[in-house]
């Protein structure tokens, strides 16, 4: 699971209650997790009593749907970069200076 979107995906739930969560530094055994190994659903761990942990669920849902959001993002400034180049008469040089292509 992609730590960026578990973080993004995770700050949608409990809202009202900021840092809300946190990681296990241990396993239920006593062991180190190691930090590259620490930022997972399995890890996470409250900050605040009053909140609750969303379920596997729900947040791989929300992080589809964050995922989605990002792709579609692409795509619409991909068809818009289209759709100008198209109806304007730009050069090699200024479709560069405007869009990096």
């Amino acid at each position: 699971m992609d730590k960026e979107y578990l973080m993004r995906a995770l700050s949608q739930f409990n809202t009202d209650k900021p840092n809300w969560y946190n990681w296990k530094k241990e396993d239920s055994n006593g062991n180190k997790i190691p930090n590259n190994q620490r930022m997972t659903y399995e890890n996470i761990k409250l900050n605040d009593s009053t909140a609750t942990i969303p379920s596997k669920a729900d947040v791989d849902a929300k992080i589809a749907e964050l995922k989605q959001a990002d792709a579609d993002i692409v795509t619409d400034r991909q068809s818009a970069i289209n759709k100008i180049v198209s109806t304007a008469s730009l050069t090699d040089a200024e479709k560069k200076a405007l869009f990096g292509e």
